[in-house]
Parts: structure tokens; C-alpha cells; sequence
């Protein structure tokens, strides 16, 4: 069989909002790769973002970062995006303007505002995932180190589309519902680090696979030579999919990659 690169979404698709990795889609990873196939993790979590040991351990060929504005592989960064300081100044200066809570996302720290986040799920979880690494966007003004960046976009008071035209030539907005909004610099996506992995170890994209459930796994869903949409993803990811593959605790990742004939069935 041709040697096929497979790209996997975190979260939804490899692990819960618990961040637990259901066993089989360990098994099949491991399966994957012994039958001569790669596996990459292809996210929208930058890298500082990405490093809970359960899913580092398993293995990956590669990390592809930061919708599309990283790839590291075997530790080392063969491709960063950094957006720069006056962009960056210019960026949070305009998302405050409109009344969003930005979150600044880089390469070894995030970045937020305690105030912006104060008793929100996701600012805890940020916390806890990253400890010393989260750091204040007043305490470190002008000195970032970002790719791209995440939003609260409460209503009524954020308005997207206003800020969406002013910031529009220098970012891909990217919804995910009506209170969150990704920015990543315009030209990368899931799809450009694709192309990228396969230019680095010589695979046609006709042999990629990519599996993802959410907005901002869309452009990877259609780009791959085989999309697979997890059971529990949004209407548009599966509607950019050419499969529909069971929800993620009923073993969606394995029930796929046995569908595609990657590895042995049960």
C-alpha cells in the first residue's frame, strides 16, 4: 500500500473536553504507523498549547501548529510564522476597539487578560494547563511572541463583522460560534501545513487523510485526498467531508482509519 500522512485535529477529534484519549485511538495510531503510514497532529493550539504528556507520548510523526503556522518535526521547527510586534499591537488595540477578549498565542507562552477571563472555563483551563507559561498581555505589552490569536466575542457588545473589516487583509476570521473567533494570519490554515508536510517527505496529497470535527478543520477536510468528519463534529465540518465517521467516544478515530483500510478491523 502507498505510505498515506494522516492529520489529526486535538480537540473533539483525538481527545474530549476532559482531555482523555480513548484507548482505541491510541491503539490505532500505533497500528497506523507499524503498518508504514504517518501521523501528524495538525491543530489550531499553537505549540506552547500543545503538551500534555497522554497525547505526546503516543508518538506523532509531526506537530503542525497553530492553524497552519507551525511545523515541528522530531523537536525541531522547520517552519514558524511569527506575527509581528507592531501588527500585533496594532491587532489588540483594534479587537479591544470592538469589544473582544483576546487571547495571544505563541510558539513557548499564551497570553490574556486576568480580567477578561476571570471564573471562564476556558481561562481556568488555560491556567491549568500552562501555569507559568500563561502570561498578562498588559504586563508584557509590545514584547509577544504570537502567531495568531483566539477571541471572546460577547453579545451583544463585540462586533465582528466591524472588526472583521478593518483586520480582514492581515488575518482568516474564523468563528467557531457566535462568542469565539479565531484570527490566523492570512495564507495559513490547516490546509497550507499540509502541503507543507508533504513536500517535506515527498507524498502526493491524493495519499493524505485528514480527520477533524470543528470551523477551523474545514480547510483541511477539503484540501486532504480523503476527509473524515468525527460523528460529534459541526454540520459544516461534515459537510466538507467525503466521511461521517462515529462520535469520538464510540471510537471515531479508529472506526476511520479501519474504514480507510489503514489498519485492521477489530
Amino acid at each position: 500500500m502507498t505510505r498515506k500522512a494522516v492529520f489529526f485535529d486535538i480537540d473533539g477529534t483525538l481527545w474530549d473536553l476532559n482531555n482523555q484519549i480513548p484507548d482505541s485511538t491510541v491503539r490505532a495510531i500505533h497500528e497506523l504507523q507499524r503498518n508504514g503510514h504517518l501521523a501528524f497532529i495538525n491543530t489550531g493550539r499553537t505549540r506552547a498549547f500543545v503538551r500534555r504528556r497522554n497525547l505526546l507520548d503516543i508518538g506523532f510523526d509531526g506537530i503542525c501548529c497553530g492553524c497552519g503556522t507551525m511545523l515541528e518535526i522530531g523537536g525541531e521547527a522547520l517552519y514558524y510564522h511569527r506575527i509581528s510586534d507592531d501588527l500585533v499591537i496594532h491587532t489588540v488595540e483594534t479587537v479591544r476597539k470592538y469589544h473582544f477578549k483576546p487571547v495571544l498565542e505563541g510558539r513557548y507562552n499564551l497570553y490574556l487578560d486576568d480580567q477578561d477571563f476571570a471564573n471562564d472555563f476556558f481561562g481556568m483551563k488555560l491556567k491549568d494547563e500552562l501555569g507559568d507559561d500563561l502570561l498578562s498581555i498588559k504586563d508584557n505589552w509590545g514584547s509577544w511572541e504570537i502567531s495568531k490569536l483566539s477571541c471572546a466575542t460577547p453579545a451583544p457588545l463585540a462586533d465582528v463583522d466591524s472588526c472583521r473589516k478593518e483586520l480582514g487583509k492581515y488575518y482568516q476570521f474564523m468563528a467557531h460560534n457566535s462568542e469565539v473567533c479565531e484570527l490566523v494570519p492570512a495564507g495559513h490554515t490547516k490546509a497550507s501545513i499540509i502541503d507543507k508536510v508533504c513536500e517535506k517527505f515527498g507524498i502526493d496529497i491524493s495519499d493524505t487523510v485528514a480527520i477533524g470535527d470543528g470551523v477551523n478543520d474545514i480547510d483541511m477536510l477539503s484540501h486532504a485526498g480523503v476527509g473524515v468528519a468525527m460523528g460529534n463534529g459541526s454540520e459544516e465540518a461534515k459537510a466538507a467531508s467525503d466521511m461521517v465517521t462515529s462520535p469520538i467516544g464510540q471510537d471515531g478515530v479508529f472506526n476511520a482509519l479501519s474504514r480507510l483500510g489503514l489498519i485492521l478491523d477489530k
